[in-house]
């Protein structure tokens, strides 16, 4: 047995299978963050830290005539949210149901997955997260009302990262609300405007609902950098005669190494 309890949960086996399949269809589908920066890890529950590989010198140390100083690191935050499910339901897994309720585990996937993504893309300045968004903010690109002119603004974004030096390929991602209307807002011939500015765009385009507006950033590598120590786990807290509480855990920090790298679209 260890940390997450899972020996003292009233599940079977294929309760268990349902529920992590569940919980990863529902990351997959929200996670952004993974797909364009670079992922350090898992490294385990006890990982703490991240070093930076500096140090910072003390006034005095504890000798005369010895120097003295401190090691520079960031640590990691712990994000959790616990859901609750109906023991029928689970009891109706190991009958062989295959319609089992289980919207309270994708409801908790999906807001731990925006958490992780809120702080990479725009901070968490109480678990010391510089975030993309601030650590970039001093070349951002402000949309325009009509979205019909966004190609003009997407190739100033690209023409920001070219004159910094920063090559390809690019991904643009694309906040939930900015995504939906670029879906709406036509182009030539016809077609939405999303349509057209994939053609713009030499790399992916992501769909990120945990992002206000968009960035347009290098996935070249070494610019951005996520590390996890225990990656999504799910784990037992409690149950009673009806239900059975369980909870869905992760350890991360992230830093941005190159705010040239991205332009935010605000």
């Amino acid at each position: 047995m260890n940390d997450l309890m899972r020996d003292l949960a009233p599940l079977c086996a294929d309760a268990w299978t349902e529920i992590e399949a569940e919980a990863k269809r529902a990351l997959t589908v929200t996670l952004a963050a993974r797909k364009v920066v670079d992922f350090k890890g898992p490294l385990g529950w006890s990982a703490s830290a991240v070093d930076l590989g500096r140090a910072k010198s003390l006034k005095a140390g504890p000798v005369e005539g010895v120097s003295a100083s401190t090691r520079a690191v960031q640590p990691l935050i712990e994000l959790c949210v616990p859901f609750t499910l109906k023991r029928d339901e689970m009891d109706a897994i190991a009958r062989g149901a295959d319609d089992a309720n289980l919207e309270p585990v994708i409801e908790a996937a999906r807001a731990i997955a925006m958490a992780e993504d809120k702080a990479v893309f725009h901070g968490f300045p109480d678990g010391g997260i510089e975030g993309i968004g601030h650590a970039a903010k001093g070349h951002a690109v402000d949309l325009p009302k009509d979205l019909k002119a966004f190609p003009g603004v997407l190739a100033k974004a690209l023409s920001t990262l070219r004159e910094a030096g920063v090559d390809g390929p690019y991904a643009l991602v694309l906040g939930k609300a900015l995504y939906q209307d670029l879906m709406e807002t036509p182009a030539a011939q016809g077609y939405p405007m999303l349509t057209y500015v994939k053609r713009l765009v030499d790399g992916a385009i992501v769909w990120a609902p945990g992002v206000e507006g968009g960035m347009l950033m290098s996935t070249r590598g070494g610019d951005f950098e996520l590390t996890v120590g225990r990656d999504f786990s799910i784990g037992y807290t409690s149950h009673d005669a009806k239900t059975v509480t369980l909870y869905i855990q992760e350890s991360l920090t992230f830093r941005c190494l190159a705010p040239e790298a991205a332009v935010p679209l605000t």
